[in-house]
């Protein structure tokens, strides 16, 4: 009888008898047990210079396998060309052979991609021995069925990749690059963590700060959700050193290398603000209070200016509000409120009471669309007068009207203030939004998939500080501080030019009739 599942030789089909031998047993069941000792005896990978080979795992591969088993959600971060992908498929086909009645998942940016390991996956198959295969229901490009009812489905990522299924265990591969990827992990995470022993698995190289890829191994390495991180730095990699970066980085460039292999978080290199500075900042822990959080509490005898954007409270877009001490020198970010969910009625309340606490900040509110609502409620209403007020003829022209030039001002004023480091950004949410507020044709605007509500509220402030009513407000020209700044930074760029003296005495000269004589020749003269 016909053992082979559809023809493939390599495959065993479902319903296929298994005689076993002591030895065989014995073998089972180390290979159940350890995954590295599967791997590593019967795994076969194709090599780019050898083909077909087994599958020597390096070190940190090994403690990568040993960290998708001791965690329910793993989140790795790994340089170019790691080897992550393909350990990953072999650690997959391990969990479904030895663990029956599991979904799993194998989900990338493009379904391409998904196919791909899933034919890792199948090659690898293909290449163990028929005890060890539990027998094949189905087998295509886009999944993966065995007789122990464990499957692999493989997919692209979008909201309604794994709707309807129970998933024992979801692998997302090159999380950073994911489309929109903060939209489909909020509506994929419940599926999953509804579950007491599913698993998540995460991998990506870094591509830039504020994704949600970012946000989770971020919060993984300082605890603050249920992800364990595992990293895999290039130097881990056998066979790269120092020369080898040397020679990668000449053949690229630094940039480039950070990127690749630095697995280092910043902007896309088209943001507003440079890459260098975003790699700076600093985020700070703050004390949070509702939905503000609190950097730096009012002190005595400091102004304070808060600048709003607002939302339409529909769970989509953020109503926010920045405040910035501009008694200190650089400006700095003391605390900030987002929410997606607050009532554009409710707001004023919100605001009131937080400008209040800092000392009557003087407020700022983009009026336009539901802005004006807010505006108006928090001045006429609440009676709120510390505000800017475009004109008191015009109707609506409480707080400030955003159009192309006030964006284009701020824009320009805000990348100067920071780069400058005349505006001090300590809130992550704030730095998260920074680096993916990128070029979009004339302007700015955040990246698919990321909001760019804290930045405008950036925008307006720095658009504020360049005004004649802020120098008469603070006595503090912003235009001038700036231009200052520049020359100096060219002066210091200038390389000096002077008179170098080479020992020997130079003739004295006088000038006579126009023409120029030392003192020698002129008194020959007379």
């Amino acid at each position: 009888m016909n053992e082979t599942y559809l023809g493939n030789a390599q495959v065993k089909r479902d319903g296929v008898q298994q005689s076993w031998t002591k030895e065989d047993i014995k073998e089972y069941q180390r290979c159940m047990k350890d995954p590295v000792y599967f791997a590593e005896k019967y795994a076969k990978v194709i090599s780019l210079d050898k083909g077909l080979v087994p599958f020597e795992l390096y070190p940190y591969q090994k403690d990568m396998f040993e960290h998708f088993q001791n965690n329910r959600f793993s989140i790795v971060l790994a340089c170019r060309q790691s080897g992550k992908s393909i350990s990953s498929c072999i650690y997959i086909l391990w969990y479904a052979l030895f663990h029956p009645d599991q979904t799993i998942a194998v989900l990338a940016n493009k379904g391409a991609t998904a196919r791909e390991m899933l034919a890792r996956i199948t090659l690898a198959l293909e290449n163990i021995p028929f005890f060890l295969q539990p027998g094949c229901k189905a087998l295509n490009k886009g999944s993966l069925e065995f007789s122990n009812n464990s499957r692999i489905i493989a997919a692209a990522t979008s909201g309604s990749s794994i709707r309807g299924l129970s998933v024992n265990l979801l692998f997302l591969d090159e999380f950073a690059f994911v489309d929109d990827a903060t939209t489909f992990y909020t509506s994929t995470y419940p599926v999953v963590s509804s579950g007491k022993t599913s698993r998540v698995i995460v991998t990506s190289t870094a591509n830039g700060v504020g994704n949600i890829f970012h946000k989770l191994y971020e919060g993984a390495v300082q605890e603050t959700n249920e992800f364990k991180p595992f990293r895999v730095d290039w130097w881990d990699v056998p066979g790269r050193d120092e020369e080898w970066k040397r020679q990668t980085i000449s053949n690229t460039s630094e940039l480039q290398f950070q990127q690749e292999f630095g697995n280092t978080f910043f902007g896309t290199g088209n943001t507003l603000i440079s890459a260098d500075v975003l790699m700076g900042m600093k985020a700070e822990s703050p004390v949070v209070v509702g939905d503000v959080k609190v950097y730096q509490e009012p002190k005595e005898n400091h102004d304070y200016i808060m600048t709003v954007d607002v939302a339409k409270g529909r769970g989509q877009d953020y109503s926010t509000f920045n405040i910035i001490d501009i008694s200190t020198r650089p400006f700095r970010q003391v605390a900030c409120y987002r929410s997606n969910l607050i009532s554009p009625i409710l707001f004023p309340d919100i605001i009131h009471k937080w400008a209040k606490r800092y000392k009557e900040a003087y407020v700022i509110i983009e009026s336009n669309d539901a802005g004006s609502v807010v505006a108006n409620g928090l001045y006429y209403d609440i009676e709120y007068e510390n505000m800017h007020v475009e004109s008191m003829i015009k109707a609506g022209a409480i707080g400030m009207t955003m159009n192309r030039k006030v964006k284009r001002i701020g824009c320009s004023n805000l990348k100067d203030l920071v780069e400058e480091k005349r505006l001090l950004l300590v809130d992550l949410d704030t730095i998260s939004e920074c680096s993916t507020f990128e070029a979009r044709g004339n302007s700015f605007e955040a990246s698919t998939g990321n909001h760019d509500d804290l930045v405008m509220n950036l925008v307006m402030f720095a658009w504020y500080v360049g005004t004649e009513t802020f120098l008469n407000q603070s006595d503090v020209n912003v235009k001038q501080m700036l231009y200052e700044q520049k020359i100096k930074e060219i002066e210091d760029d200038i390389v000096p030019v002077g008179i170098i003296n080479d020992g020997i005495e130079q003739p004295r000269t006088e000038t006579i009739n126009g023409e120029v004589w030392t003192v020698e020749d002129a008194s020959e003269m007379f």
